[in-house]
C-alpha cells in the first residue's frame, strides 16, 4: 500500500495549511464571540459574519468544494486525495464550512450529484455548491432504534402527482440554520415489501413546505453547536412533487449506503485532525507547566500518554487512508469492512487523545472551550452514522465469513 501523496495533493495541503494559518486560527476567538453575542440576543442560529467572509477568501484561493470526487463540479479528488485535506480542516471544528466541505451538506451534495434528476440538481445542487444555502438529512427517528435503518417508520405515500410525507425525525443536523433550504428525507414508501431493504425511499423536501415544523434544538453534552446545531423535526402531511423522489421508489437504503460511506471517511479524517490539535495543545501545555520540580512534559506518565497518542493517531490515519484507497479502487461495497473499522477506531482514538489533553491541562482542561467541545463532538460520533456496536457486528460477521464452509452447489 502506497499512501504517498501526489504532487497535486501536496500542493493543496500547503495552500490549505497556509490558509488556516492566515485566516482560520486567528479568527477562532472572533467566531466564538459572534456566536455568543447572537446567543445573548436570543438567536444563536444567526450565521456568523466571519465564516461568510472567509468563504469568499476560500473561493478566491481555489480551496472550494474539495470533497466532491470524480466530478467537474468540484476539485475532482479521489477519497484518498481528499482525506489529508479533510484532516487539516478538521483541526478547527467550524472550518470545513469555510471551504464548503461541511456535513451534512457534503453528503447531501454527493447524493444529489449521484441520484437526483437534472431539474433537482439545477434547483438545489447548484446553490449548495455555491455555498448560498445549506441542507439537512432526515433519517434518524426518536421512536425506533435507527441504528437499524429498516426500522424507520416515517411514511412517503404516493398521491397522484405528489408524495405525502409524515414522520418525526431528530438529530437533523443544520435544521436550525435559517440557510437550511432543503431536507433529504428517508421514509418507507412500501412497508409491506418482503425485502426489508427495498421498503424505503429518499425524497427532497424544501424546508419551507407547509407541515414541516422544527420542534426543538438538541444539545450535545450541553453544547448547542450553534449556529449549526441539531434539531427534532415534525413532518405532518407534507406534500412535495413526485419528481422530488431520488433514484426511484424503494431505492432509499441503496442511496443511504452510497451516501454514508464517504461521509464516514470525512468524519473520521476530521477526527484525526481534531486529535492532532489536541495532542499539540497537550505538548505545548506540558512543556510550560512545572510540577514537583520539573516540567510536566518530563513526567513519565505524560511521556507515555504523548507516545500512545502519537501511535493511536497514526494508526487511525493509516486505517482511514486504507479505507479511502479501497473505496476508490474496489468500491464502497467491497470496502464495507474497512469503512466500519475506521468508524469504530477513529472516534475512540479521538476521545482518548482529547481526554489525555484535558487531563494534562489540569483544571484548565475542564474550562478549555476547544477541548470540551472537541470531546463532545468525538464522543457523539461513536453514535452518529451508526453506533460502534453495529459496526463491530458487521466487522465480526465479515471476518467470520472467511472461515465458513462454502455452500454446496445445487
Amino acid at each position: 500500500m502506497d499512501f504517498q501523496y501526489t504532487p497535486k495533493v501536496q500542493q493543496l495541503q500547503a495552500r490549505l495549511i497556509a490558509f488556516m494559518d492566515e485566516h482560520v486560527y486567528p479568527n477562532e476567538g472572533r467566531f466564538h464571540a459572534e456566536v455568543e453575542a447572537n446567543r445573548k440576543k436570543g438567536n444563536a442560529w444567526v450565521p456568523t459574519v466571519v465564516i461568510e467572509e472567509l468563504k469568499e477568501k476560500a473561493k478566491a484561493a481555489g480551496l472550494w468544494n474539495l470533497f466532491l470526487p470524480e466530478s467537474t463540479r468540484g476539485a475532482g479528488l479521489t477519497n484518498l486525495e481528499y482525506a489529508p485535506l479533510c484532516e487539516i480542516m478538521g483541526r478547527v471544528q467550524w472550518s470545513p464550512e469555510v471551504f464548503n466541505c461541511s456535513a451534512p451538506d457534503t453528503g447531501n451534495m454527493e447524493t444529489l450529484e449521484r441520484y437526483a434528476s437534472e431539474a433537482l440538481k439545477d434547483q438545489w445542487l447548484k446553490p449548495l455548491l455555491a455555498g448560498e444555502i445549506r441542507s439537512c438529512f432526515g433519517m434518524t427517528e426518536p421512536a425506533v432504534a435507527s441504528s437499524d435503518a429498516t426500522n424507520i417508520e416515517s411514511r412517503i405515500v404516493r398521491d397522484g402527482d405528489h408524495y405525502v410525507i409524515n414522520g418525526r425525525k431528530w438529530w437533523s443536523s443544520g435544521a436550525n440554520d435559517p440557510r437550511c433550504k432543503l431536507f433529504i428525507f428517508m421514509g418507507k414508501s412500501d412497508p409491506d415489501n418482503p425485502n426489508r431493504h427495498q421498503q424505503q425511499s429518499m425524497i427532497v423536501v424544501p424546508s419551507d413546505t407547509p407541515g414541516v415544523t422544527i420542534l426543538r434544538h438538541l444539545p450535545v453534552f450541553g453544547f448547542d453547536d450553534a449556529p449549526h446545531g441539531h434539531a427534532e423535526v415534525l413532518f405532518e402531511n407534507v406534500r412535495v412533487p413526485a419528481s422530488n423522489i431520488l433514484l426511484g421508489e424503494g431505492r432509499g437504503f441503496e442511496i443511504a449506503q452510497g451516501r454514508l460511506g464517504p461521509g464516514r471517511i470525512h468524519h473520521c479524517m476530521r477526527l484525526v485532525g481534531l486529535a492532532e490539535r489536541a495532542l499539540e495543545k497537550m505538548c505545548k501545555r506540558t512543556l510550560k507547566r512545572v510540577a514537583f520540580g520539573k516540567p510536566i512534559a518530563e513526567q513519565t506518565v505524560t511521556l507515555e500518554r504523548i507516545a500512545e497518542a502519537r501511535i493511536m493517531i497514526d494508526e487511525a490515519r493509516f486505517l482511514v487512508l486504507n479505507a479511502a484507497s479501497m473505496m476508490d479502487t474496489v468500491g464502497n461495497k467491497v470496502a464495507a469492512k474497512e469503512i466500519a473499522m475506521i468508524k469504530v477506531a477513529a472516534p475512540i482514538m479521538a476521545c482518548q487523545v482529547i481526554d489525555w489533553s484535558i487531563q494534562a491541562h489540569g483544571g484548565g482542561g475542564m474550562t478549555d472551550e476547544f477541548l470540551a467541545h472537541a470531546y463532545a463532538s468525538a464522543r457523539s460520533l461513536r453514535i452518529a452514522d451508526g453506533p460502534d456496536e453495529v459496526h463491530r457486528n458487521q466487522i465480526g460477521k465479515l471476518e467470520l465469513a472467511k472461515y465458513k464452509p462454502a455452500k454446496p452447489a445445487r
